[in-house]
């Protein structure tokens, strides 16, 4: 440990990097902090309401397996598997984006007020950025890397909540989310998409995210990945579940949030 910072892969440096790519939600952004407490107890609901004999820490253990195996994908992946869980209890499933939407409204009720008070300047943007977010951005377009804002959140939502944060700026990459057409986006395609239309290599890219997916995808590819793993909302500990699966998916280095970013960088970008 280093200043709150974790190495899993001594002498990982991003050098060479061209291109630094960033999850959204908790990786940056808090506003929707608290989500896992929505989405997980509506997916025990429906499944419980199967009654299939299942006791509900079953049902939940069961379903906070997928839902984190999935965070960073789109969320509709995350409904996809609610749906094959259904299946499996003999139940027969609504459409995906039925229980997309349900879920959506229900996030939208515990979440509105941090937006309301963002719009009306009640809250500042700081109140929920990860703390050293905006110092780290800053110091990342400064050494000349072009930045990427890659969410499995709805790109409309994204949008938004990127502006209220005051961080679309620092992103000249662009801002990226989920669309209803699934399939035409994702963090993998978008890395691919960098490698063969700006001719990025694997090993000029720099990841940090909170999910198994966007440190699964930069690995992937041979680039360098810091593991977010924020226990949320104070994001002042580690939260040891996000990790372990982390570590797990290969991220090269662990932080609770980007205080350190300084001490961060200088192992980063050595000389």
């Amino acid at each position: 440990m280093n200043n709150s910072i974790e190495v899993i892969r001594p002498g990982a440096e991003a050098r060479a990097a061209r291109v630094a790519l960033f999850d959204f939600d908790g990786t940056l952004s808090l506003i929707r902090s608290g989500w896992v407490d929505v989405m997980v107890p509506m997916m025990v609901e429906i499944l419980a309401s199967l009654k299939t004999g299942e006791s509900d820490e079953h049902l939940t253990a069961v379903v906070k397996e997928f839902v984190g195996r999935l965070t960073g994908k789109q969320t509709i992946y995350q409904m996809f598997a609610l749906c094959e869980e259904i299946e499996k209890r003999g139940g027969k499933p609504e459409d995906p984006l039925k229980y997309k939407h349900q879920y959506l409204d229900l996030l939208m009720q515990k979440i509105r007020h941090r937006l309301d008070d963002l719009r009306s300047g009640k809250a500042s943007p700081e109140q929920y950025l990860v703390p050293g977010s905006r110092a780290l951005l800053e110091s990342l377009r400064e050494r000349g890397l072009k930045l990427f804002l890659a969410s499995g959140t709805d790109h409309k939502y994204v949008e938004d909540e990127a502006g209220l944060l005051d961080i679309t700026k620092y992103f000249d990459g662009g801002v990226y989310g989920a669309l209803d057409d699934y399939k035409s986006f994702s963090k993998a395609i978008l890395i691919q998409k960098l490698i063969r239309d700006a001719g990025v290599a694997g090993h000029e890219f720099l990841g940090f995210g909170d999910g198994y997916v966007e440190i699964e995808n930069v690995k992937q590819v041979g680039g360098v990945a810091v593991g977010v793993a924020s226990d949320e909302p104070e994001c002042r500990a580690v939260d040891e579940w996000k990790r372990k699966r982390l570590i797990g998916v290969g991220a090269d280095y662990i932080i609770p949030n980007f205080e350190s970013h300084t001490t961060l960088s200088a192992m980063l970008f050595p000389n």
